[in-house]
């Protein structure tokens, strides 16, 4: 199944690791308010694809946040550092 999607994060957004069933993990989306629901392909090797894919998003995923933390990292600084000029 193919589609984009764009969404925002509200401010109760999250994500956990659930099990649809017993032997069906997923990667659940909440993003406050829609959730997305990422599930095992139904092929043989699906939970590899599964697996390299989750690592992706993982390393992805930190490459994003390191980036905003350095940008709102320099913002804070500069409104908050006293002005010395005088």
């Amino acid at each position: 199944m193919g589609f984009n999607a764009t969404c925002t994060p509200g401010q109760d957004a999250g994500a956990a690791m659930i099990r649809v069933t017993p032997d069906v993990p997923a990667l659940a989306i909440y993003l406050d308010p829609v959730n997305i629901a990422i599930q095992l392909p139904p092929f043989p090797g699906g939970s590899d694809v599964l697996m390299r894919f989750c690592r992706e998003l993982s390393r992805e995923a930190a490459k994003l946040a390191d980036h905003l933390g350095n940008q709102e990292g320099r913002h804070a600084l500069a409104e908050e550092a006293p002005d010395v000029r005088g």
